[in-house]
């Protein structure tokens, strides 16, 4: 059995879903803390411009530590708009968009109140648009090292993932060349039903 321990992320690294595509058992990490500067509440896509991130602001607590299931999103301002207007910029061109539009867009339009539920709906909302349906559960106490599961929680700091993936076509490839390892949704606008295929030929 490959069974994976990862953390639930907003529209996670293509990284992310190698991982889980090749999972028979996925669980999610939930006991942790939140940090900053990780996929916890951002996600990278490719803008005219290149690499954009679009990060998601949160509810900053005075405690030094403050678990990721507890962390509240901030409201005041309508950051799930502007994210779907930069994705729209980004992907609008792209052959698969259009066909996912109807499925994505309700998304940027709830509202939730806690980072880890609206993680929880993205990884969702992709493996529906992917048709890669897997079991999942979640931990219920912190372990700094497991030996029943393949460790991939490591994957939620971009900085420390060295995935390298295969090219495949983007919309500015040809301005700014091959970007690397995305959020899955690039991969999803651009390679439709064969994102899953394209998934289970990677390694990590």
């Amino acid at each position: 059995m490959n069974n994976i321990l990862i953390h639930p992320s907003y529209f996670p690294s293509i990284s992310h879903f190698i991982a889980i595509s090749k999972a028979d058992k996925v669980t999610f990490e939930m006991e942790d803390n939140f940090q900053k500067q990780t996929n916890r509440n951002r996600m990278q896509i490719y803008s005219p411009n290149g690499i954009q991130l679009l990060n998601i602001p949160v509810k900053h607590s005075n405690k030094p530590y403050q678990k990721i299931k507890d962390v509240r999103l901030e409201t005041a301002f309508d950051w799930q708009k502007q994210h779907f207007k930069s994705l729209e910029a980004a992907y609008r061109a792209s052959p698969f968009f259009e066909y996912f539009e109807d499925d994505i867009r309700p998304f940027f339009e709830k509202k939730y109140t806690f980072l880890m539920d609206l993680n929880l709906q993205s990884m969702e909302l992709v493996s529906k648009c992917l048709r890669l349906e897997f079991d999942y559960d979640e931990t219920t106490e912190y372990f700094h090292e497991i030996a029943e599961k393949k460790d991939f929680r490591n994957l939620i700091n971009g900085k420390k993932d060295v995935t390298v993936i295969e090219p495949y076509t983007q919309v500015f490839g040809e301005k700014h060349g091959f970007i690397n390892n995305l959020s899955i949704l690039d991969l999803l606008f651009n390679e439709g039903r064969y994102a899953v295929e394209y998934l289970k030929k990677q390694e990590l």
